[in-house]
């Protein structure tokens, strides 16, 4: 009796030793501190939150989901060595991380070679243009970035503006991509300046906007503290032209960095940071409202769209394996791939071979900030 108790007991043991019954292991490398923490601390947070949310409820196939996370700094360098590890060391199935430009494209060398797939929360548009086998991302690119606040300068007859860029790799990938489709919208840039990610002060780049007489809106691509200071400075110099952000400031941090200047500044933004104002039969209603409800219950603070990509690109991800029927690298991929219809956080993806986004400009949400707070653009 007892040889009988032993040998099933042994039996149980490994069976849950087994790799039906092991730890689904995922991936995260991402700017948790340093100067992207802005985008990279509110990733870090959602995923940490919906792994366990995750668990929680079951798992994935009836496994456990086993987050290896890494803190970057916004370092590129670091990020490969990262990826590296998760890699070779950490035995990870997929990888969800990425939060600027710069990391992103360092981590891909190691994706493609490893063929580990990798759903970046960055913004350049060079990141899946050309399409990589192994490479997605959930946030909209630069270049739909530019189209859509070029949109609004039509609608309100805009011609003629001004860009001020950042220099780093988000700023100055927006700032390309607009250039090459701003004449699309009738509009010509007068006058361009730029600053460097650790300028404290660009109030003399915008005093050579404000010299141009005909400038009608100024657009500042950029992330980070950058686009706060460059408001501060517009504010503090009086300029009355209408200011335009991106998609990279897209969080409350930002207005409260940039202060009462931010008044009145436009950007495009998602669904997240206006969940209350979006109307009962949109589509993404449901799920923006329950990823804010959980965040704002964990962590005592608002979301933003940074965490959204890291919420859709977890949340896709574990879509892929369930369809997979198995965490396998090159049948996750498949999977991703092969996402139709998923509504997330940042919008309805509809992936393809050709399209490793799969988002169009009705996911982006033009929205204006006003008294201390967003607004939605009808």
């Amino acid at each position: 009796m007892k040889l009988n108790v032993f040998g099933s007991a042994l039996a149980l043991a490994l069976a849950l030793t087994s790799p039906a019954f092991a730890d689904i292991k995922i991936g995260a490398s991402v700017s948790e501190t340093g100067p992207a923490s802005s985008l990279g601390d509110p990733e870090a947070k959602t995923l940490k939150m919906l792994v366990d949310e995750i668990n929680a409820a079951g798992g994935v196939l009836g496994q456990k989901l086993k987050l290896f996370l890494y803190d970057d700094g916004g370092d590129p360098n670091k990020a490969r060595t990262f990826a590296t590890r998760l890699v070779e060391d950490d035995g990870v199935v997929a990888i969800v991380g990425g939060s600027t430009t710069g990391t992103t494209m360092s981590i891909i060398s190691v994706v493609e070679n490893a063929k580990i797939p990798f759903i970046s929360l960055a913004g350049a548009v060079e990141i899946i243009d050309p399409p990589k086998p192994f490479v997605f991302k959930t946030p909209h690119t630069d270049r739909m970035a530019c189209r859509k606040i070029f949109e609004d300068m039509k609608a309100k007859a805009f011609t003629k503006i001004a860009l001020i860029s950042g220099s780093d790799g988000f700023g100055a990938s927006m700032r390309k991509q607009c250039l090459q489709v701003v004449s699309e919208f009738g509009i010509t840039v007068l006058a361009e300046e730029t600053y460097g990610p650790n300028d404290a002060d660009m109030t003399p780049q915008l005093t050579n906007i404000r010299s141009k007489a005909e400038v009608q809106a100024i657009l500042n691509p950029g992330f980070g503290q950058g686009p706060a200071i460059v408001t501060r400075n517009y504010g503090q110099l009086g300029i009355k032209t209408p200011l335009y952000q991106s998609h990279g400031v897209a969080s409350k941090s930002f207005i409260d960095l940039a202060g009462p200047a931010s008044e009145g500044v436009r950007l495009p933004g998602t669904a997240v940071l206006v969940a209350n104002l979006l109307p009962a039969g949109d589509p993404q209603k449901a799920i923006v409202s329950a990823y804010k409800t959980s965040y704002e219950a964990k962590f005592n603070q608002p979301p933003s769209t940074f965490g959204g990509y890291a919420h859709d690109g977890l949340r896709l991800l574990v879509d892929a394996i369930k369809r997979a029927g198995k965490a396998d690298p090159k049948a996750i991929r498949d999977a991703i791939e092969g996402t139709k219809g998923f509504v997330g956080v940042t919008g309805t993806f509809n992936m393809a071979a050709t399209d490793h986004l799969g988002l169009d400009l009705s996911a982006f949400r033009m929205l204006e900030i006003k008294r201390g707070d967003w607004a939605l653009i009808q």
